[in-house]
């Protein structure tokens, strides 16, 4: 972790992204160990977490989910686990139809006038929920969300180019996105089956395994790894050139174990500039899943 925090911050990297869930809790505390050996200065990043899932291996009914309680508390756990004063975003982890809109508003709100909170913002959020946030904002005269972190990928389109439309649209919306490479699917290591430790070859991950490894995606994996031999980059650095081409993607956020991996992503930048218009095209071509709106 010090090692790939360090490669990454060198490189330009400026946003370390984190959740209380994470290895439940483990990875709050590792990156809060790096980041005070590190010391770098703390105005040069910008830091996140999560709430919602909590991270005791049994949680109890107030130690999850959205409610004034749990997410003052968690923001606390979060502040000391990672060392440091304040969170510069901090995201509803997932919705909670079992907390009113205005409760996490307004608990939100308050953290941000006390400092302990810059920004806040959702994860997995419906286009429709985040603007119900911003009606009650608006209403109370409270700050609102201002970031969504989705999914979003070459297989997972729908929130980016269609449900979050009207967001982008009418009050603005920054994004994070998370898994632009599908969980490794596109990078194309499993074209040839499972290398030895690969996610979805583990025990426990077999519901990924069912979602990627199906035979029509794998076909559009191998025109897509051959388009990016033809252009001469990598099929991982084309994939996630591809999600930060959206003029809506704000940060695309990469999971490296190794630094050759992590090295390999970051020059996704560099694959940029050969994804013009044409070559968008003839991916679309193979993707075939461009989210259309059904009036029917």
């Amino acid at each position: 972790a010090d090692e790939l925090m360090g490669v990454a911050y060198d490189n330009g990297v400026n946003f370390f992204d984190n959740a209380e869930g994470y290895a439940l809790g483990e990875s709050e505390r590792m990156m809060g160990r790096v980041l005070k050996t590190k010391n770098w200065d703390r105005t040069s990043y910008v830091l996140s977490s999560k709430v919602f899932f909590g991270w005791r291996e049994n949680n109890k009914p107030n130690q999850t989910g959205l409610s004034r309680k749990h997410i003052v508390e968690a923001c606390h756990e979060a502040l000391e686990r990672l060392q440091t004063d304040y969170l510069d975003l901090y995201f509803c982890h997932r919705p909670d139809p079992a907390v009113p809109i205005e409760e996490v508003v307004w608990t939100m709100h308050n953290l941000i006038l006390q400092g302990k909170v810059l920004y806040w913002g959702t994860s997995m959020w419906s286009g429709a929920e985040i603007m119900e946030a911003h009606r009650v904002a608006q209403q109370y005269n409270l700050i609102g969300p201002v970031v969504e972190q989705p999914q979003y990928n070459m297989f997972e389109r729908y929130k980016m180019e269609m449900d979050y439309n009207p967001v982008f649209q009418n009050v603005g919306l920054g994004t994070t996105i998370w898994s632009p490479l599908a969980a490794g699917f596109l990078t194309g290591k499993y074209l040839a089956g499972f290398p030895e430790g690969a996610r979805l070859g583990l025990e426990g991950f077999e519901w990924l395994k069912d979602r990627w490894m199906q035979g029509e995606k794998i076909e559009k994996l191998r025109q897509l790894d051959a388009l990016a031999k033809e252009l001469g980059v990598s099929l991982a650095g084309m994939a996630i050139a591809w999600t930060i081409r959206n003029p809506n993607t704000t940060t695309a956020i990469l999971g490296a174990t190794r630094r050759e991996q992590l090295e390999e992503n970051l020059r996704a930048l560099e694959v940029l500039p050969v994804l013009t218009d044409e070559v968008m095209t003839r991916i679309e071509n193979i993707l075939q899943n461009k989210p259309v709106l059904n009036l029917a």
